[in-house]
C-alpha cells in the first residue's frame, strides 16, 4: 500500500520542509512505478483509476496529482480520473492547475457541474486570506462576508487575527452572515479590538444574533462611547428587546458630529420604523453634502411613499453624489409614477447621477434606458465603467448581459471586479463568463468571479419562496 510507504518514510531529516519533500516525492515515485508498470490493454485505464481511487480515499491527494501528472497530455483518460484529479488538486489549494482540469471535463457549451465548479470557486477565495497582499485579503473576506456560509468558520475566526482591520471588520461580518456569531469566542473578543471598525462590526453581528448576555456590556458601550459605535451598541439593545432605544438613535441623527448623523441615519433607513421617516426626510437639507447622501440612501432602503418628496428634493442637490443616490433610491421605492423624474435625470451633465438615475428606472422594470449602460461602458474613466456594471445587475435583459461581457473583459481592473461582483446579482447567464474570470490577471477579480460563482450555484439550489 502506498500509504504504508508513506508510515515508514524516513523521517531523521533535518527539517520538516525536507521531509516534506522527500515524502512528496516518494508518492510521485510510487504512482509513477504504479502506472508504468500497469497493464496497457483495456484494462489499465481501470487500473490507473483504481491506483488514483485508492490514493484519494487514504487522503493522499498529493499522490493523486503526482499521477496525473505523470500521464502524457494526449493521453485519454477517464472522467472518474479527471475528476479525482481536479477534487485533489482543489484540496492542496492548487486552483491554477484545476480550472483547466475543470474546462476539460466541462468544455465550453457544456451545462457546468456545480459539484465540481462550487468547490473549485471557494478555493479561489479561501486560497487567498493569507495572501502577502492587504488588497487581495480584503477582496478575499469581502467576498466570504458576502457569502456567509458556514463552512469557511475557521477561517472567518482567523481572520479576526489579521493585521488589516477591515480583514478584521470584513470577518466579523462575514461570521453574523454566517448565523456563526452567537457562539464565536472569537467574535466576543473582537468586542475589545483596537480598531472601531472591527468593533462596530463585532457589536452588528453579536446583537443580531440576539446574545442577550451581552446587554450589560452593549449598555456600558452605549453609554460610555462618544462615537458611532454608542449607536450601534444602542442598535444591538434595540434588536434585544429594548425599543426606547429607538429613540437614542433618532437623537443621534440631530447631533453636531457629522459621523454620528449619517450612523444614525443609516440604520434608520435600514430600520424602517414609522416614527423614523421624518427624521430621514429633514435630514437631505443637512449642511453636509455626505450627510445629505447617507439621508437619500437611508430613504431608498425604507422604501416608502412618503420619502417620494425629500427624494425629489435630493435630486436638485447642488452635489452629484447626492443627486445619483437619490436616484438609485427613487427607483427602490417601487412607484411607476418617479419614472418621468429619472428619465430627467439621464441628461445630467454627472456620469454618476445618470448612472443611478439608469439603476433606478431598471429597478422600476424600465428596459428604454439601458443604451445609456453601453455608454457609460464606453467612458473613459473606469470608474464609470463600473458603476455601469453595478446597474445594469437589476436586469437579466440581454442587453445588460452584453455590458457586463464587455466590461469583464475591460482593460482595467476596476471595470472588470465590478463586472464580476455585478454579475453574481444578475439573473441572467453568467456562469460561463464568470468561469473565464476566474482566468482573470488580477487576483481580486478572480476572487470576485468566484464569490459570484458560489452565489449564482447556491441561488439556482435554493428552494423556491412560497
Amino acid at each position: 500500500m502506498v500509504t504504508t510507504l508513506h508510515t515508514h518514510a524516513p523521517c531523521n531529516t533535518p527539517n520538516l520542509k525536507s521531509h516534506s519533500r522527500h515524502v512528496w516525492s516518494l508518492a510521485a515515485a510510487v504512482a509513477l512505478y504504479l502506472i508504468t508498470n500497469a497493464p496497457t490493454t483495456a484494462s489499465g485505464a481501470s487500473s490507473l483509476d483504481s491506483t488514483a481511487e485508492e490514493l484519494f480515499q487514504a487522503g493522499d491527494y498529493a499522490a493523486v496529482t503526482a499521477l496525473f501528472r505523470t500521464q502524457p497530455p494526449e493521453e485519454a483518460l477517464s472522467q472518474r480520473f479527471l475528476r479525482l484529479s481536479l477534487i485533489s488538486f482543489v484540496r492542496l489549494g492548487r486552483t491554477n492547475e484545476a480550472l483547466p482540469l475543470y474546462e476539460r471535463l466541462v468544455p465550453d457549451g457544456k451545462a457546468y457541474e456545480a459539484s465540481l465548479l462550487r468547490p473549485l470557486a471557494l478555493a479561489v477565495i479561501t486560497g487567498h486570506v493569507r495572501d502577502r497582499k492587504e488588497h487581495v485579503r480584503i477582496a478575499a473576506y469581502t467576498a466570504l462576508a458576502e457569502l456567509g456560509l458556514k463552512e469557511t468558520a475557521a477561517i472567518l475566526e482567523d481572520g479576526l487575527l489579521d493585521s488589516s482591520p477591515l480583514v478584521r471588520a470584513r470577518a466579523a461580518e462575514a461570521i453574523g452572515k454566517a448565523g456563526l456569531a452567537k457562539k464565536s469566542g472569537a467574535l466576543r473578543r473582537a468586542l475589545g479590538d483596537t480598531m472601531p471598525t472591527v468593533r462596530i462590526a463585532a457589536i452588528t453581528a453579536l446583537g443580531e444574533a440576539n446574545a442577550t448576555d451581552l446587554i450589560p456590556q452593549f449598555t456600558k458601550i452605549s453609554r460610555a462611547e462618544e462615537g458611532p459605535e454608542s449607536i450601534f451598541a444602542s442598535v444591538a439593545l434595540y434588536h434585544m428587546g429594548q425599543s426606547g432605544r429607538l429613540t437614542d438613535i433618532t437623537s443621534a441623527a440631530t447631533l453636531p458630529d457629522a459621523d454620528m448623523r449619517m450612523a444614525a441615519l443609516g440604520v434608520l433607513g435600514r430600520l424602517k420604523r414609522p416614527a423614523s421617516l421624518a427624521v430621514l426626510s429633514q435630514a437631505v437639507y443637512d449642511p453636509h453634502p455626505s450627510v445629505r447622501a447617507f439621508a437619500a440612501g437611508a430613504l431608498g432602503e425604507f422604501a416608502s411613499p412618503g420619502g417620494v418628496a425629500p427624494l425629489i428634493h435630493a435630486i436638485g442637490d447642488e452635489s452629484a453624489m447626492v443627486r445619483g443616490i437619490a436616484a438609485g433610491s427613487l427607483g427602490k421605492l417601487g412607484l411607476q409614477e418617479n419614472r418621468p423624474l429619472l428619465h430627467g435625470l439621464l441628461r445630467d451633465p454627472s456620469w454618476r447621477v445618470r448612472a443611478g438615475a439608469l439603476e433606478g428606472l431598471l429597478r422600476l422594470g424600465d428596459m428604454t434606458a439601458l443604451p445609456l449602460a453601453a455608454e457609460l461602458a464606453q467612458q473613459p474613466d473606469p470608474s464609470a465603467r463600473g458603476i455601469a456594471a453595478k446597474a445594469v445587475s437589476m436586469t437579466s435583459d440581454k442587453q445588460a448581459i452584453a455590458v457586463l461581457e464587455r466590461l469583464i473583459k475591460d482593460q482595467q481592473p476596476l471595470p472588470r471586479l465590478m463586472a464580476a461582483m455585478a454579475m453574481g446579482k444578475s439573473g441572467g447567464p453568467v456562469v460561463p463568463l464568470l468561469i473565464k474570470a476566474l482566468r482573470d490577471s488580477d487576483e481580486a477579480v478572480r476572487i470576485a468571479a468566484a464569490g459570484s460563482v458560489i452565489r449564482q450555484l447556491d441561488k439556482k439550489q435554493a428552494p423556491p419562496r412560497r
